[in-house]
């Protein structure tokens, strides 16, 4: 049998893009520092191209390339220009950042269009092997970008640890899949359901594969107890670093999620819904419980972050249409929020000067009315209260799993969402009720507050008008 040339159009978004990475790389040799908004630029040109390339593809029902391996359809093409459009966003917000500090390289766009490559592939990934592939791609630029400025102890210190820890979560995911494909005898998610399905896998075996697996996807959220790097490395590295993991990567996560656990597992491989449960159930508790202790701002958003998370795996545990829908919406609504947040700390920031206190956020309402406003609503967002986007992802999630009857799941998640209002609401009392440390007036470029401005008052839209947002997960999952 001769080679078979594949179909390369399901790809093309990613061919695209690793061409625009090969073309930034190159530009970035012949700029110089002053110069260096031409690689800026060109970062955002690829994004574009690639945004309009992915946009058609996969638009209905799903086309499948590379022996198996590799799949376009609406959830890869919904996930693919939502990672790229955030991309772009965290490009926006961090350019200020990198000037004030002196690391304004070329290095940060390539890693981070590296990185969207790595997201690219795990989104798209049809097989242990390309899954496990586009991970290490996203992994190994956000080691690297966590390290970024070489200056910081703290940065270098937070990227060993994230590196370490997530070697050891790499193998922990390589191991279970290895003991999948002895179990199914494929590495193919459409193969491993069909072979699961049919009966007479070693059930023990199977169990064990799953464990390991499972802790592998937990590991990439940042589900309790596996979120030991979160904090550590949300702090640690630089603001507009700690914007791109506490983003994009979550959207590969829930790709990951659903590909392996729900296309490849599925129902057949009964137990992951459990372990999922046990997940859930402490990242929503120590999550919220933890950031309540916290004085430093990005620490609180890493344990918020895994309280979010908790939120996520409900709707996977539901295991139904509904509950994937919920879980979608939540990732996209939550990422929102996330760099909302975050593009707040970036524009309070200064050179010498990190924004990441809660104290720095004293009399903020005072300094600057308007960005005091976003900073609220991205809080009460966050809070799930209505008419914001927040509330309704939360609602949704909580409708699936109530679906799914699991009662005292909803009233788990009611209960830590109400204790982790407490921490929003401070962050609320600071802005509007203290006196302000200082009065240095807010200086960042006119796009950025513009851009910042549209991202707060996005969750605002979405929360009044949710229908459009709503249809297109609906759709995907239907």
């Amino acid at each position: 049998m001769g080679f078979v040339t594949p179909d390369l159009g399901p790809a093309m978004a990613e061919i695209v893009l690793a061409i625009g990475i090969c073309v930034v790389l190159i530009v970035d040799l012949f700029v110089s520092d002053k110069q260096r908004d031409l690689t800026y630029l060109f970062a955002m040109a690829v994004l574009a191209i690639t945004a309009w390339v992915a946009g058609g593809i996969g638009v209905s029902g799903q086309e499948i390339t590379f022996s198996g391996s590799f799949v376009a359809d609406p959830l890869a093409r919904v996930l693919k220009l939502f990672a790229l459009i955030m991309t772009a966003l965290v490009f926006l917000y961090s350019r200020s950042y990198l000037k004030q500090r002196d690391i304004y390289k070329g290095e940060f766009y390539t890693l981070g269009l590296f990185a969207v490559l790595g997201i690219q592939v795990m989104i798209s990934a049809y097989s242990m092997l390309i899954m496990y592939l586009g991970l290490e791609i996203l992994s190994l630029s956000l080691y690297a970008l966590v390290a970024f400025d070489r200056e910081s102890p703290v940065a270098a210190e937070a990227a060993i640890k994230y590196f370490v820890l997530g070697a050891i979560a790499s193998g922990v995911l390589l191991y279970g899949i290895s003991i999948i494909y002895g179990v199914t005898g494929s590495l193919q998610f459409a193969e491993i359901n069909s072979a699961l399905l049919s009966g007479g896998a070693n059930e023990t075996a199977l169990l064990v594969g799953l464990a390991f697996i499972v802790v592998g996807i937990a590991f990439k959220f940042g589900a309790v107890p596996f979120h030991m790097w979160v904090p550590d490395v949300y702090h640690g590295a630089p603001t507009c670093v700690t914007l791109f993991i506490g983003t994009v990567p979550k959207l590969a996560a829930l790709a990951l999620a659903i590909r392996i656990l729900v296309e490849a597992m599925g129902p057949a491989a009964a137990g992951w819904e459990s372990m999922l449960i046990v997940l859930a159930v402490l990242s929503l508790s120590i999550g919220n419980l933890a950031a309540i202790a916290q004085t430093n701002l990005k620490r609180m958003l890493a344990y918020s972050t895994i309280g979010h998370v908790g939120f996520i795996f409900l709707g996977l545990i539901a295991g139904s249409a509904e509950g994937l829908q919920a879980s979608l919406f939540y990732t996209i609504i939550y990422v929102l929020m996330a760099a909302g947040a975050f593009g707040v700390l970036i524009l309070l920031s200064r050179r010498g000067f990190e924004s990441d206190q809660l104290d720095d956020l004293k009399g903020l309402s005072k300094r600057s009315p308007w960005f005091a406003l976003m900073m609220m609503l991205l809080m009460i967002s966050m809070i799930g209260v209505p008419p914001l986007a927040g509330f309704y992802a939360k609602w949704w999630v909580l409708a699936a799993i109530l679906n799914a009857g699991y009662l005292w799941l909803a009233i788990v998640a009611v209960v830590f969402s109400v204790i982790g209002a407490f921490y929003y609401l401070r962050v609320i009392k600071l802005m509007y009720f203290d006196e302000p440390e200082n009065a240095i007036e807010i200086a960042a470029p006119l796009d950025m507050r513009l851009i910042l401005s549209v991202n707060a008052l996005l969750i605002l839209v979405l929360g009044l008008f949710p229908d459009r947002l709503i249809a297109i997960c609906a759709q995907i999952f239907a």
